[in-house]
């Protein structure tokens, strides 16, 4: 939603979350421990994140590449793996304050539509229009699935042929129950964290998009930017 937003109003996008996805990835692959809150940080100041948009991508394709170091790495921080690293990273004060200043670059003429959970309470406080978008727990996980499934992000999401359906669907049953799982214990450690927990700001509008398509959020996000004069 973020992304078609920023493409309607011809403005930047900052994908927030991908900035940890990244410090979380790199942390797994050279076997940091997430305890270690100096390494973890020093790991988000010395990467070099990049962001470019995907011209013509395809349904259920990231709208943005993700580069690390110069190398393209969306396909691996959008992995289910990188889920809970990720989340660990985003709860030390060390690595938010080290990421706060690369946020702040992605702040520029014409405009900037910046997703991501402590957005308008932390990063932009001052921004003139700030959603709290939510969800049941159950439509996000389902969504979460989905998404892993289109993108084939995860090989157990994709289910067998012939006589092997029965155990396919089994297995999808297990993937969305610990991806709901997940999200519980992400909402839980996003909502404790000492550091810029989630919550809404003060002035933002909730939007409970549990039974609304993109479209229909989409369509609201759009009606407030337009009271607001914004892109006009």
């Amino acid at each position: 939603m973020a992304s078609r937003l920023a493409a309607k109003l011809g403005w930047h996008l900052l994908d927030s979350g991908a900035l940890y996805r990244v410090v979380g990835l790199i942390a797994l692959r050279r076997g940091i421990d997430f305890d270690d809150a100096e390494s973890l940080a020093d790991t988000a100041r010395k990467a070099d994140i990049g962001f470019k948009e995907a011209a013509g991508a395809e349904a259920g394709a990231s709208p943005i590449r993700v580069f690390v170091n110069g190398i393209d790495e969306t396909a691996a921080i959008r992995s289910a793996e990188v889920e809970q690293p990720a989340s660990r990273v985003a709860a030390v004060p060390a690595v938010r304050e080290a990421l706060f200043a690369t946020q702040q670059t992605f702040r520029r003429p014409p405009g900037l539509v910046a997703d991501g959970r402590d957005m308008g309470t932390v990063v932009f406080p001052d921004a003139r229009l700030k959603v709290f978008l939510t969800a049941s727990v159950d439509a996000r996980a389902r969504r979460r699935f989905e998404q892993l499934k289109d993108r084939g992000a995860s090989g157990s999401l994709r289910a067998p042929s012939g006589s092997e359906h029965e155990n396919a669907a089994k297995s999808r049953d297990a993937e969305f129950t610990a991806i709901r799982a997940s999200t519980e214990a992400r909402d839980e450690r996003d909502r404790t964290r000492p550091v810029s927990p989630l919550l809404p700001a003060p002035d933002a509008v909730t939007i409970d998009s549990t039974e609304m398509s993109i479209d229909d959020v989409m369509a609201a996000v759009w009606a407030l930017a337009h009271e607001r004069g914004l892109g006009s």
